[in-house]
């Protein structure tokens, strides 16, 4: 039940195919007259509500609720209306639905509908939409008797799921619903049926009131934590774009530049991944099959199969992790890939910042970190500050209660992959994630893994969309954990710490300049800070360099640049243009 009645609204329905018209097919008895009727127990008229997931058919949504209004042991012409979330307003199935139906479909934001008590919650809808039961708080929303729990549709996979809930009143009389605008159209997941990429908004969790949320003290600690924030209908940050990332200096007017600002290793992927890859294209016809990608996952890090998964990248990773996780208090240590973050703020979460500072070399203090922080987030090595902090160190941060989320993108170009946590299963919380995108150059086919505890396995998974790993991509993965390609990437990882000793020596020259080297740098990237850094970029890209901007990551300003690790021929021809631009800056 809710406190007080939300104000709903209809949903739109296509042109000649009004909601609220009798039906005219054999779904229901064409009396409009008797509509949401009385039944033998007095004044009385259901609603059901139904969550439903993208492209479900109406007829599988018509046979759901038609089962479940005669097992109510009433008759569809006592259905009042379908109620739904606001983000299924305008699902072709739905809505068809409704027509077949004779009623209108009455929608709710997820809000209102994580404020309903439900008795059947779910994990999935709960991770996308903040409700636990998506069908049985909008049947239960307006008021009333919950007369049949959630049901599931017959689909293989069930596509829909209703719950039944008979209401005093009739329809247009007080407590019945009003009709009002009509609300956008999305994607969202139905109760218990695999969650979608949906977004949310500023959704409470149990136990938290909204005030809670918007009145909580930020924190500021010196590793200080900042509570900005960012995301595309998520909890906004004023101060950094935390969506701009280093291709967006190659792209259009940028790619004919040398290449500085993308920490993808150059001249990848090899010639046998790529044939690893076409030989895989034979198998587009079939759905995907992750099973023996994610068995060789399993094996290179000795664990068994059921603390790995498979994701498009670790981007989406950070994405079910946002969603499918119930925390309170999540905090991201900056500066760092900003992509977690984003994720959380989409998923409407206050995100605490822990921001490491330049003159203690960005080293992570854990006692920086806030104890009551049940989610952490940390790079290692961090981007882009490159520093590799030790295992232990990192490890200090777990504790019963807390996910400890560690971003190992770039721990396979370290050699020996030393201070790594992947295949650590003693550590309590831990999530560690994996890219296959920079080491092999796969940044287009999107693929990387999830190391867990089962548990939060299971729970990534159900959040997971269906098949979400392509057969290339699964191509891909198993082949870059065999021992010849761990070998490869062994080679590549001394190459790049000795391209990056050559580049770093290089930098040390600009000296006078007021250039300084954050370090000791140990990933296949490199911070540096000077004075008038955007106009120097600004004058690279005119000698034909990009390199990356520094300002857009929490913590750092315009005065700092990243600068990716390539082959000594590239860094002494960069090196001349940083030259240049310097000079043509001083003013």
């Amino acid at each position: 039940m809710t406190d007080a009645a939300a104000a709903p609204a209809h949903a739109p329905v296509p042109s000649g195919s009004p909601a609220a018209a009798p039906a005219t097919s054999d779904a229901v008895d064409a009396c409009p007259e008797t509509h949401g009727s009385v039944g033998g127990d007095g004044v009385a008229f259901l609603v059901v509500g139904v969550g439903a997931s993208t492209g479900v058919p109406a007829a599988e949504v018509v046979e759901l609720v038609e089962n479940a209004v005669r097992e109510a042991g009433r008759s569809v012409r006592d259905l009042a209306e379908l109620a739904t979330v606001d983000v299924r307003a305008g699902e072709p199935g739905l809505v068809e639905a409704a027509r077949r139906l004779g009623v209108p479909v009455v929608t709710y934001s997820a809000r209102q509908l994580a404020g309903v008590r439900v008795p059947h919650p779910s994990d999935a809808p709960f991770a996308a939409l903040g409700t636990a039961s998506v069908a049985e708080a909008a049947a239960l929303i307006g008021g009333g008797e919950l007369v049949v729990p959630k049901r599931r549709s017959a689909g293989t996979p069930a596509r829909a799921t209703c719950a039944v809930a008979r209401r005093p009143g009739r329809p247009g009389l007080p407590g019945a619903p009003a009709e009002s605008a009509h609300a956008e159209s999305a994607a969202a997941p139905p109760d218990d049926v695999a969650a979608t990429s949906a977004s949310r908004t500023d959704i409470p969790h149990p136990g938290i009131t909204l005030t809670d949320r918007e009145t909580r003290t930020p924190m500021h600690t010196d590793g200080q934590a900042d509570e900005h924030a960012d995301g595309r209908g998520g909890v906004p940050d004023p101060t950094h774009d935390l969506r701009h990332h280093g291709d967006a200096e190659t792209r259009d007017d940028g790619s004919a530049l040398v290449d500085l600002a993308v920490n993808v290793r150059a001249d990848t992927p090899p010639r046998w991944l790529l044939e690893r890859v076409a030989a895989s294209l034979g198998g587009l016809a079939a759905y995907p099959d992750g099973r023996a990608a994610r068995a060789a996952v399993a094996a290179r890090h000795g664990l068994p199969v059921e603390r790995v998964l498979l994701t498009a990248g670790a981007a989406e990773a950070f994405v079910l992790l946002a969603r499918a996780l119930r925390v309170r208090r999540p905090v991201v240590v900056h500066p760092q890939f900003t992509e977690p973050e984003a994720a959380l703020r989409d998923a409407g979460h206050h995100v605490g910042r822990v921001l490491l500072r330049a003159r203690d070399g960005f080293r992570l203090d854990p006692a920086a970190v806030p104890d009551d922080a049940d989610l952490v987030v940390i790079g290692n090595p961090t981007n882009p500050t490159s520093v590799l902090h030790p295992a232990d160190t990192i490890r200090r941060l777990a504790r019963a209660g807390r996910t400890l989320v560690v971003d190992e993108a770039f721990m396979d170009a370290v050699p020996g992959e030393r201070e790594a946590l992947a295949g650590r299963a003693d550590v309590p919380g831990l999530v560690v994630l994996r890219s296959l995108t920079k080491t092999w150059g796969l940044a287009g086919l999107r693929i990387g893994y999830v190391l867990a505890a089962p548990e939060t396995i299971a729970e990534l998974e159900r959040a997971q969309p269906l098949w979400p790993v392509s057969t290339p991509a699964l191509a891909a993965a198993q082949a870059c954990v065999e021992p010849q390609a761990l070998a490869e990437a062994g080679h590549a990882a001394h190459r790049i710490a000795a391209d990056r000793a050559h580049l770093v020596a290089g930098l040390e020259e600009f000296a006078s300049d007021g250039l300084r080297v954050a370090g000791p740098a140990q990933g296949p990237f490199v911070l540096v800070r000077l004075p008038r850094a955007a106009a120097v970029r600004r004058q690279l890209r005119v000698l034909g360099f990009a390199v990356r901007r520094g300002d857009t990551f929490p913590g750092l300003d315009e005065e700092w640049l990243r600068l990716a690790v390539r082959d000594r021929v590239t860094v002494n021809r960069f090196l001349q243009a940083l030259d240049q631009a310097l000079a043509l800056t001083r003013g």
